[in-house]
């Protein structure tokens, strides 16, 4: 799959009426790239020109998914994680001004129910019936997503302002940073306030979203973080991002989390991998009355069932991207240096070898693409 997109050779800065976007043609990839006319806002819509896109796990999902699996209809531009700068308002479009840099909140729900009018669009009570008619559940994810030069946004309600933080920095946390932050929520009374003490946190999975997860812990609890991977240098980005403590899967790894509580298990458990393996351990390492929180994709199951395995009083959580008002306070964090993205850049150009990297585990942090990044010079 690596190897840059094709263009067919055309200077798109000098043709302002169509632009390049990566689309997902077919189930099972791999993307390419293609050309489209430039989107023009209508009503309340707003275009986005995207100076930055993050690459998340869920995106190979998308693409290794078989026809039917997820309720999306392709073609469709990929890209969840967008920030970049107002182009071009519809007539009736609200919020963020033109050239006013922005992040994009990613979720898009029906914008009317009682959760989305409660900036929950992430759980929006309509779910099924976009699912139902494939309007897709958000940016990227069946609705055409970032990994382009301008992004068609439906309401300004889905734009935050960045003030003076790197687009760079503030696409990943649209996802990475959102999703870590809504988990850690769910899971926060298993922690107690911020100055408890005394309790201690798994982060099984420390790339993308489980280094800053690391941060954010480290920001607004007081807990001991446990970091647990399968690569020495992830353990070793965790190390910088402030966990208190590394440990590389081995069979004896949920034992090895007891000791570090002196035998009682973890308070909670943060699973950004997902498979049954990491299910099972994450389950085996908490003690009870804890809390576990199943981010990751990894297709694994659980049994839950009583009496049985699992600790008694567990709080199972299947956190899913995160609220407005959750996305704001991220970036707060950001802009106050509490929490800094680890990112490996490419031009949108280079888009499959990112995709490459991000696959075979070399990507250190999050991969973002850089539309401006490989354009021939006008």
């Amino acid at each position: 799959m690596s190897g840059p997109l094709s263009t067919g050779g055309v200077d798109m800065r000098r043709r302002e009426d169509v632009m390049r976007a990566v689309r997902l043609t077919h189930w099972g990839g791999p993307p390419v790239m293609t050309e489209l006319d430039r989107p023009s806002p209508q009503g309340e819509e707003v275009l986005v020109q995207v100076e930055a896109a993050g690459l998340c796990g869920s995106d190979l999902h998308v693409i290794d998914a078989a026809r039917g699996a997820l309720p999306y209809r392709t073609p469709f531009t990929l890209g969840h994680e967008v920030a970049g700068r107002v182009a071009e308002h519809g007539p009736d479009a609200t919020g963020p001004g033109i050239g006013e840099r922005v992040v994009v909140y990613g979720p898009w729900g029906c914008g009317c129910c009682g959760n989305c009018a409660a900036g929950a669009e992430n759980y929006c009570d309509r779910r099924s019936e976009l699912d139902t008619s494939r309007a897709g559940t958000g940016v990227g994810l069946g609705r055409d997503g970032g990994l382009a030069d301008f992004l068609l946004v439906p309401s300004g309600r889905l734009l935050l302002p960045v003030g003076d933080l790197a687009p760079t920095q503030a696409a990943p946390l649209s996802d990475a940073g959102l999703t870590s932050y809504h988990a850690i929520a769910g899971i926060r009374p298993a922690l107690g306030d911020a100055d408890g003490g005394g309790t201690c946190v798994a982060v099984i999975g420390v790339g993308g979203l489980g280094h800053l997860a690391v941060q954010i812990l480290r920001a607004t609890t007081s807990a001991q973080v446990l970091a647990v991977d399968v690569r020495e240098e992830a353990l070793a980005l965790a190390t910088d991002c402030g966990a208190h403590f590394g440990t590389l899967v081995r069979p004896d790894t949920a034992e090895a989390l007891r000791r570090r509580t002196g035998g009682a298990g973890v308070d909670a458990v943060l699973d950004f991998v997902g498979t049954s393996a990491t299910l099972g351990l994450g389950s085996s390492a908490v003690r009870p009355g804890g809390a576990l929180a199943l981010v990751g994709s990894g297709g694994g199951e659980l049994m839950v069932r009583k009496p049985g395995a699992l600790p008694p009083g567990l709080r199972i959580s299947l956190p899913f991207w995160g609220t407005r008002t959750e996305l704001e306070q991220v970036m707060t964090l950001a802009r106050a240096g509490a929490v800094t993205v680890a990112t490996e850049r490419f031009p949108l150009s280079r888009t499959l070898d990112a995709i490459d990297a991000l696959r075979s585990g070399k990507v250190r942090g999050r991969a973002v693409l850089i539309p401006a990044e490989g354009l021939k010079q006008s």
